[in-house]
């Protein structure tokens, strides 16, 4: 696909299928990995709208590599992983057991956990398409914060013996997730702007002031946990979680003050390379030990949202919607094309949107890491790589 092929995509998006439902915003080569927000001014426009000449400047900084990614991506969105469902319990030696999650395939193998992580996306609490590479995006993504979080907490990888797979320490899993927010946003039933929205000033064990509007900075990062239930979140208390006997005080004080020093931590590196981290999720476990662990993911784009940095305030005091790099867009067009909540058969999400959240997640991954990431080559099934992969790890543990 040339650039201007390119550019006549990026012109339906915008006034076929709604600006704001499939932005093209996010278009600088990731490979500029300009240390301060500052930097990438001339990068990123910050006025009310993106006009075809803005789009062109981005473009034009090195179209190659967008170009080269949703090429793939498109070539790629028949190859998903979801739609070849992993079966390493019929395939690999020694695993016992598969558990399906929303986005994960999680195999018993004895001692340890063999997490396979697809390209299924989920919101809403269900799954809504399968994005190209994206399984691999947020593996090689999480592996990358876990290595870099080790002086915050412990955490339970053992291994990454393939693009997609985490082999990991088996622990007790709490049944609560650790959402931390630095900004009143979002558009799920339990975001914290929709709560606010609603008139909750009382949310989690925080007390909101009145006056605030979305998409604004809360004064304090704060934590808003909930429970994991089956269909649902269910945002409770810290008092709730400790009454209810899902953790002792102490485990969750020990959670908690891990949960927002890691969050810290991933704003700092975030901003660093011109991003935001506006909110995020955790989930830690306890080994028999009696050590709390990280497990699961860290700040990928799924379980974290992102904004440009540069662009931030202009568009905020403009009333405009940040520019973001995770799945928000595609929540947002859901959002506008059905209940996802209530509807029992969702639409197909456009191919072109597809392609555009495969972009976003691999400029982000190497934002953040400054690395180039690697496309995964065809000619080997997905499933006989990981199939192959994992044998050969479990065999040497």
């Amino acid at each position: 696909m040339d650039t201007c092929k390119l550019l006549s995509l990026t012109k339906i998006n915008v006034t076929t299928l709604n600006y704001r439902k499939i932005p093209t915003r996010i278009a600088f080569h990731p490979s500029h990995h300009l240390r301060m927000p500052n930097a990438i001014k001339s990068f990123i426009p910050s006025a009310a709208s993106i006009s075809a000449s803005s789009i062109q400047h981005l473009l034009s900084v090195d179209p190659c590599r967008r170009d080269n990614v949703l090429q793939h991506a498109s070539d790629s969105v028949s190859n998903c992983l979801t739609l070849t469902e992993t079966n390493l319990d019929l395939t690999v030696p020694g695993i016992k057991s598969k558990t399906r999650g929303k986005v994960r395939d999680v195999y018993d193998a004895g001692e340890y956990l063999v997490l396979v992580t697809t390209d299924r996306q989920s919101a809403f609490d269900r799954i809504l398409a399968s994005i190209p590479f994206k399984g691999q995006v947020l593996n090689e993504t999480s592996m990358w914060w876990f290595n870099n979080t080790r002086h915050i907490t412990s955490n339970a990888v053992v291994s990454c013996p393939d693009e997609n797979v985490t082999i990991a320490k088996k622990c007790t899993v709490f049944p609560v997730e650790f959402v931390v927010r630095g900004y009143l946003t979002g558009s799920t039933d339990t975001s914290l702007w929709t709560v606010y929205n609603k008139g909750l000033r009382s949310y989690c064990g925080n007390n909101l002031p009145d006056g605030m509007v979305k998409n604004q900075k809360l004064s304090a990062n704060i934590l808003t946990p909930t429970t994991k239930a089956v269909d649902h979140d269910v945002p409770v208390t810290p008092d709730e979680i400790v009454n209810l006997g899902l953790m002792t005080k102490d485990e969750y004080e020990e959670t908690r003050n891990k949960a927002l020093s890691l969050f810290s931590y991933g704003q700092k590196i975030a901003l660093e390379n011109g991003l935001l981290l506006v909110d995020t999720k955790y989930e830690f476990g306890k080994r028999s030990d009696g050590t709390i662990l990280l497990v699961d993911e860290v700040h990928t784009p799924d379980s974290s949202r992102y904004w440009i940095a540069n662009s931030y305030e202009d568009r905020f005091n403009s009333g405009l919607e940040p520019e973001n790099v995770d799945k928000e867009f595609l929540r947002l067009w859901f959002r506008d094309n059905c209940n996802p909540y209530e509807d029992k058969v969702l639409p197909e999400a456009p191919k072109e949107l597809v392609c555009e959240l495969a972009w976003r997640y691999i400029f982000l991954f190497e934002t953040i890491t400054n690395s180039k990431f690697k496309i995964p080559s065809a000619k080997e099934p997905i499933h006989d790589r990981i199939s192959r992969n994992v044998t050969e790890a479990l065999a040497s543990l």
